[in-house]
């Protein structure tokens, strides 16, 4: 037990839950020596690879996982959303979440929540102990609360996200710096936090993982140029999470998890270039670059990443297809999906699944008709920009987010990780810290 804890009297089971965006169980798997910390919470607790949700992108999956409920709940689908009866499109914030997050659930109960770095949180919230926002937020001068806070990570040189457009570079050094100095910089804020020992739930989110791997990951699959930076990244990532286990009291629980898998990118699928050869889309002239500048024919779109939606009478403003052919309409262009090939006739879709499966809740007004899971090496793109071939092999990036592999560790003997996904997380957390709640309140279940 931490000496606050012994101050105040408090026997209440403390949780810190560390997360590794992107990091793919296998690899960890595969590389026992490069991930001793994880390796150790593997043996000592439980640990596997679970399922993410649908779609795996960064922007849906935090608030799922946060939250423990898929985004028909959630009401966020991706990163970039659209408005309800309009063609008007928007990125989504932190107030655009609209299930309860844990360190709510945790605040309603009586006990402390410091929660840094989660993205999808901007601007932070001001009904928890501190925040400091993540991924999507504009400057630390903005993202952080109290203003104690913001002034101690201006101290540290805090960093609140890896500069990407180094990653289009040919040389990788100057990405590999940023990355290091950015993961460096978050660990000596997380490790401070962490020692403050004041706090019941702890979360902590590195997303350097996911930029590492979206521009590296060719070099480690295929022992490229900048394979062994890529280890070595790794290592320094797996020795913080130790230095943080390490530093925490015996009534703290440290589980780790990561949101998708990641697996080597061949080719980006422009998928409303698809639609457009195909007869789905078209524009009103030639100089398009959003979804408003759809022509009134149009029968389908998609918004990244994979996400297809009719363009329904009644729903979209200038919608094509009346309700009464919705279902006929929807399996053509699912049956359509399912046959599309890649430049060597290879399938690019692994398997299409329908709105009332993959979501529900109240909030699945602007969730998609279909959503496309693709095979490995197929990332699907969207935009309305004019581009000249639906298939491309020459972008920055050789990883991309898959829905399997996702990686969960749980430090505690009585965990079982075993044909889980994402949607466990916020349940096994509320159960290691003996907060009550509905067994209704979570699309997942407890891993305890």
């Amino acid at each position: 037990m931490g000496l606050f804890d012994r101050l105040r009297g408090s026997d209440t089971p403390r949780v810190a839950f560390v997360g590794i965006d992107g990091v793919p169980h296998d690899l960890v798997a595969n590389h026992p020596e490069t991930f001793p910390t994880l390796s150790a919470i593997a043996e000592r607790g439980s640990a596997g690879a679970i399922e993410s949700i649908l779609p795996a992108e960064s922007t849906a999956t935090w608030p799922a996982l946060t939250t423990g409920m898929n985004p028909g709940a959630t009401g966020v689908y991706g990163f970039q959303d659209r408005e309800i009866g309009t063609y008007d499109t928007y990125v989504p914030m932190g107030r655009d979440v609209q299930a309860t997050r844990i360190w709510d659930r945790v605040t309603e109960a009586g006990h402390d929540a410091t929660v840094m770095n989660v993205p999808v949180t901007f601007p932070p919230q001001r009904n928890v102990q501190r925040m400091v926002s993540g991924f999507l937020s504009p400057e630390l001068d903005t993202a952080a609360h109290p203003d104690e806070l913001r002034a101690r990570l201006e101290e540290l040189e805090y960093v609140l996200d890896v500069n990407a457009k180094l990653g289009h570079r040919e040389d990788k050094a100057d990405f590999l710096e940023h990355a290091h100095r950015t993961l460096d910089r978050r660990a000596a804020a997380f490790q401070e936090y962490v020692d403050r020992d004041d706090w019941d739930l702890f979360v902590g989110v590195f997303m350097t993982s996911d930029r590492v791997n979206h521009f590296l990951w060719r070099d480690y699959a295929e022992e490229g140029t900048y394979h062994e930076e890529f280890l070595e990244f790794y290592a320094q990532l797996d020795a913080y999470i130790g230095e943080i286990r390490e530093a925490l009291p015996d009534d703290v629980t440290l589980v780790v998890a990561s949101d998708h898998g990641f697996t080597t990118l061949e080719h980006d699928v422009y998928c409303n270039e698809w639609l457009r050869d195909r007869g789905w889309l078209a524009y009103d002239d030639g100089d398009h670059a959003e979804l408003g500048d759809i022509d009134d024919d149009t029968r389908a779109y998609s918004l990244v990443p994979g996400r297809f939606y009719l363009n329904v009478e009644g729903r979209e403003p200038r919608g094509s297809v009346p309700e009464s052919d919705y279902e006929d309409v929807r399996e053509e262009l699912k049956a359509d999906l399912e046959a599309m090939e890649g430049p060597d006739g290879e399938p690019v879709v692994d398997r299409v699944v329908e709105r009332e499966t993959a979501f529900r809740g109240d909030h699945d007004e602007i969730a998609p008709d279909l959503v496309a899971v693709p095979n490995d090496g197929y990332d699907l793109k969207a935009g309305f920009k004019p581009r000249d071939r639906v298939f491309d092999a020459d972008g920055p990036r050789t990883g991309m987010h898959t829905f399997d592999d996702a990686a969960l560790f749980v430090d505690h003997p009585d965990a079982s990780v075993s044909d889980a996904d994402l949607l466990d997380v916020a349940p096994t957390l509320l159960t290691l810290m003996d907060v009550e709640y509905e067994r209704t309140d979570f699309d997942g279940a407890s891993l305890i």
